[in-house]
């Protein structure tokens, strides 16, 4: 995807040049919690409407979404409208991060940096989730390079604001540790992954992940790129990718790729990708990830 979104004016106006560009004001369906409708979600979206940022739904994100009424009232008005523009580094590895961020459009990318230039993608992050667990789990500086790898929108919350919130031990923190349980899982998952089964499977995986995070069925995504989040060289990925598309599964052309069939995806990819979906599916019955 080759365009860099600007700055969008935030609920505060940091900026008088700041435009806000549309975005369709309709939220996200109603979900289930537990099983049952959450009975708070009117009172959300009234909490929107006075904040004036309905258009801007910060309940894209499951997290967000799944908070009680007033929990989330307290935060929103500490919630930071942002772009993120393809390649926008949210955080390097070894440094300290000043945010806490909520993803609902955009897709972050871990990535693990070797000494000698190469990476490998160690998690991906979407609307599931946050970019940021190590403000909240202790250790203060991330482990690893967060990278925007779809570009889109999040919103951010200061550390000092995460911690408060974090430290009254309610919902917001009962969440946050079950997401990090399903990242620590992700990440497990990928290592095995990358050290048994083939490029083609691999391939199929990190497709089906990327396409969970997206609503539609287009990717803008370079075969370099797939190479460098997999660890593996771009002629690998190249055969891999022309023999997927020769099968009628995808349809790829100049960095963009359409996934024609799905399920044929599925049944190509190795058992990571579905054990990946039941365990985040344990851990947030409510939450959609296809």
């Amino acid at each position: 995807m080759a365009y860099v979104l600007n700055r969008i004016e935030t609920g505060r106006e940091e900026a008088a040049n700041d435009v806000a560009p549309h975005v369709a004001t309709k939220g996200p369906p109603e979900r289930k919690i537990g099983g049952e409708l959450h009975a708070d979600s009117e009172k959300k979206l009234a909490t929107l409407r006075i904040a004036g940022l309905h258009g801007h739904n910060p309940l894209q994100n499951h997290l967000l979404a799944a908070l009680p009424a007033e929990d989330f009232k307290r935060l929103l008005p500490n919630l930071e409208f942002v772009a993120m523009p393809l390649g926008m580094t949210v955080c390097e590895a070894g440094c300290q991060m000043r945010h806490l961020y909520f993803l609902t459009s955009s897709i972050v990318s871990l990535l693990h940096d070797m000494k000698d230039g190469s990476s490998a993608e160690t998690a991906v992050i979407g609307n599931e989730g946050v970019a940021g667990i190590a403000l909240f789990m202790g250790g203060g500086e991330n482990q690893n390079r967060a990278t925007v790898k779809s570009a889109g929108y999040g919103f951010r919350l200061k550390a000092s604001i995460l911690n408060e919130e974090f430290n009254r031990g309610g919902a917001l923190q009962q969440l946050l540790l079950r997401y990090t349980q399903a990242l620590i899982t992700q990440m497990s998952q990928t290592a095995v992954c990358n050290r048994h089964h083939s490029v083609p499977q691999q391939l199929c995986r990190s497709l089906l992940l990327t396409l969970d995070r997206l609503p539609s069925n287009e990717i803008c995504v370079t075969q370099s790129l797939i190479a460098s989040m997999l660890g593996v060289r771009r002629e690998s990925i190249a055969e891999a990718a022309a023999k997927l598309q020769s099968d009628g599964l995808i349809q790829y052309a100049r960095g963009h790729m359409t996934i024609l069939n799905r399920r044929g995806l599925e049944a190509r990819a190795c058992e990571c990708y579905s054990g990946l979906k039941q365990d985040y599916r344990q851990l947030f019955p409510p939450a959609r990830i296809s």
